[in-house]
């Protein structure tokens, strides 16, 4: 199963930016989450068509199955 850390930011337009992470250490420790959240804002570290990060919306941990088949 493969795991990412989906990072959600509130833009200045009001929009919703993602940021995912790959293979995230758990559990997650919210505090540190939260934190370096803060520090990419005041950062200004990303830019996006609808403007810079503003605020932190939340964070999820989301989780995928894949199954191959091989069709003959």
């Amino acid at each position: 199963m493969a795991k990412t850390l989906e990072l959600q930011f509130v833009t200045e337009n009001g929009k919703v930016a993602k940021i995912t992470l790959d293979n995230p250490k758990e559990p997650i420790d919210q505090a540190a989450v939260k934190q370096s959240m803060d520090q990419i804002i005041a950062a200004g570290a990303f830019n996006t068509i609808n403007g810079g990060f503003v605020s932190s919306q939340g964070a999820r941990v989301v989780e995928r199955n894949v199954t191959d088949y091989e069709i003959v």
